[in-house]
C-alpha cells in the first residue's frame, strides 16, 4: 500500500490520575474514509484533540505524508492540513455564510476587505458541494444541515489534507444524511482522507473503508469494514466474548413487548408551544 497520509505511532495521553491513551497506533491513507469507534470513553476524542493540538500527548509520535509534526494548537494542526467539523458546528451565527468561509483570512484589495471576491468565491466553494444558498445572509437563516456543509466548505478552502467529522449526522435527517455522505465520497475522490466519527453502525458500514477500534484508552486493531461483522465489531468495543455478544443478540430478538401500559399522557399543553 502506498505511503500513509497520516501515522500516529504509540500515542500516550495522560489526566491527573487517568491514563486517557496508552500506547495508541492510527493510519489513515489518503482518499480512505476511516472511522474511530469504541464507546464513551475509549479514547476517541482524545485521540483527535492530541491530533488537533488541543491536547498536548505525553508520548508517542505523529507524521503527516512521512514528515513528524507537533500541532501544538488547532490553528498549527490547521497549518498542517488537517480541519475539524464538529457536531456543534463552531461558526458563528451572527455573520453572514461568506463571512464565516473566510473569516482570518480575508482576501484585501488596497488594503480594505474585498467584499466581492469574499461573496463569489463563497459561493463557488458551496457551489462545488452541491449547496446553493445566499452567501451573504447571516449563518443563522440556515439549518444545522447546511451550516455542517459550510463548515466543510470552510476546512476544505484552507487546503485540508486531513477532514475530521466528529458525529456530524447526529442533528441530521435521512435526505440530509445521505447528502453529506455524497460530498464525503466526493471529497474522498479527490484524495481527502477523512476520520469519521459516529455512533450510527448503520452509517459506519455504508461509508467507512476501515474501523480503528480503541477500548479503554488502548487499540483493539485496525480492520478493513467489509472483512468485519458486526457483531464482532460490538464484541470488541465492550470487551466480551463473540459468543457472549450473540447470546445477548438473540435475547434482544425474542424480547416481545408488553401490553402493560408504562406512560399514558392525554392532552398535554403548552403557551405558545
Amino acid at each position: 500500500m502506498a505511503q500513509a497520509l497520516l501515522e500516529m505511532r504509540h500515542i500516550t495521553k495522560e489526566f491527573p490520575g487517568v491514563r486517557a491513551l496508552s500506547n495508541v497506533d492510527f493510519t489513515l491513507h489518503a482518499g480512505e474514509i476511516h472511522s474511530l469507534m469504541g464507546e464513551n470513553g475509549a479514547g476517541k476524542s482524545t485521540l483527535v484533540k492530541v491530533l488537533t493540538g488541543v491536547y498536548p500527548r505525553d508520548g508517542g509520535t505523529v507524521f503527516l505524508n512521512g514528515k513528524a509534526i507537533n500541532p501544538k494548537t488547532p490553528k498549527d494542526a490547521q497549518d498542517c492540513g488537517i480541519s475539524t467539523v464538529y457536531q456543534e458546528v463552531n461558526l458563528c451565527s451572527n455573520l453572514t455564510v461568506a463571512e464565516n468561509i473566510f473569516i482570518g483570512r480575508e482576501p484585501r484589495k488596497v488594503g480594505m476587505i474585498d467584499w466581492k471576491t469574499i461573496n463569489q468565491r463563497a459561493a463557488e466553494l458551496l457551489a462545488k458541494l452541491d449547496v446553493h444558498i445566499d452567501v451573504t445572509k447571516t449563518l443563522d437563516n440556515y439549518s444545522v444541515a447546511l451550516q455542517q456543509m459550510i463548515a466543510i466548505a470552510r476546512a476544505v478552502d484552507v487546503d485540508a489534507k486531513i477532514l475530521i467529522l466528529d458525529e456530524p449526522t447526529s442533528s441530521l435527517n435521512e435526505e440530509e444524511t445521505a447528502h453529506l455522505f455524497k460530498i464525503m465520497r466526493q471529497l474522498q475522490k479527490q484524495g481527502l482522507g477523512i476520520i469519521f466519527i459516529s455512533h450510527f453502525l448503520d452509517q459506519i458500514y455504508e461509508i467507512c473503508d476501515h474501523i480503528t477500534v480503541l477500548r479503554n484508552g488502548e487499540l483493539v486493531g485496525a480492520y478493513e469494514t467489509a472483512k468485519l461483522p458486526r457483531l464482532e465489531l460490538i464484541a470488541k468495543m465492550v470487551g466480551k466474548d463473540l459468543n457472549e455478544v450473540k447470546d445477548m443478540d438473540n435475547f434482544a430478538e425474542k424480547s416481545v413487548p408488553s401490553d402493560e401500559v408504562f406512560l399514558d399522557a392525554k392532552e398535554i399543553g403548552r403557551a405558545h408551544v
